[in-house]
């Protein structure tokens, strides 16, 4: 079947979802900061051979309505979405910032089959300690960039997008106000996120997930970052803190960047489903473990 997008309206904001049909056990679709659920759509298609698979734009982004960020209300919409579709028991499937959700979700429903986080354990923007291998000098220089660059585009978020750029950019991430284009999400939900603490550290969040888990980690820089040492030294710094995890949980290192689910979809689709099928068995978990 096409996929079928649609606006839930029964609920405190309206939430867009996209249907991508299928007809196994039921997958929800998780977009990270700043993206929407066409983020999946090259993804999708291939998971929903196997899967029943529903994305959705998170609030403040996309098509869907505008709220204060706060985590029990996002996992409130969520639980929407999941009534809406009828999904039983979905896993979660997120990217980024939907992978910290996915974290949450799992903590908060004991009977959630399986989780997948890509690449969502740390935000990049981090306590020096996070960084290993690097010298204080050469960390601080970085840090100092790192934290310009991000407050350059929260501020850029608080201004019209100029109507040059405003046609080469998804509409889905537009929103226009007084006649002007201003990008999705706003500068609040964007503050808000990037000083959350789950944001910021969500591996405390994965050693408290009981139900199997995959963890999705890019082993290269994103773009724009490249060819630094302050991204080699955070992948050293997640990599050393990933020990003692829960035995249900999986960690993968996969050839690609931050941007790896519009990189290596077929990839991922492959891991997920292998992923998903192994946890279902009974008896079968996955061992803690990285590999790549």
């Amino acid at each position: 079947m096409s996929p079928q997008t649609i606006t839930i309206t029964d609920h405190v904001i309206p939430l867009a979802a996209r249907d991508h049909g299928g007809d196994g056990p039921a997958v929800l679709l998780l977009h990270g900061l700043g993206g929407t659920l066409e983020a999946w759509d090259t993804l999708a298609p291939l998971l929903a051979r196997k899967h029943r698979v529903v994305a959705v734009d998170l609030r403040g982004h996309g098509l869907s309505g505008d709220g204060p960020w706060e985590w029990d209300a996002v996992l409130g919409d969520l639980e929407a979405v999941v009534k809406h579709f009828r999904l039983d028991r979905p896993a979660i499937v997120g990217h980024s910032l939907g992978g910290m959700l996915a974290l949450m979700w799992a903590r908060n429903h004991p009977g959630c089959p399986a989780i997948v986080n890509l690449d969502g354990l740390r935000s990049a923007e981090n306590d020096p300690g996070n960084y290993p291998g690097m010298t204080r000098d050469a960390l601080d220089i970085a840090l100092d960039q790192l934290q310009a660059a991000f407050d350059a585009q929260a501020a850029a978020m608080s201004h019209p997008v100029p109507a040059e750029q405003a046609h080469m950019l998804p509409q889905r991430t537009l929103t226009t106000r007084n006649g002007h284009s201003y990008l999705r999400p706003g500068p609040e939900i964007l503050t808000a996120v990037r000083y959350a603490p789950e944001f910021r550290d969500a591996i405390p969040l994965l050693r408290g997930v009981t139900c199997p888990a995959l963890v999705v980690l890019a082993d290269r820089d994103p773009a724009g970052m490249d060819g630094g040492e302050l991204m080699a030294a955070f992948r050293r710094g997640v990599r050393r803190d990933l020990h003692d995890l829960p035995g249900a949980v999986e960690v993968v290192e996969l050839a690609a960047s931050h941007n790896m689910v519009a990189e290596q979809p077929g990839d991922l689709t492959e891991l997920i489903i292998r992923f998903l099928v192994s946890s279902g068995k009974p008896g079968q978990t996955a061992p803690s473990r990285t590999r790549q």
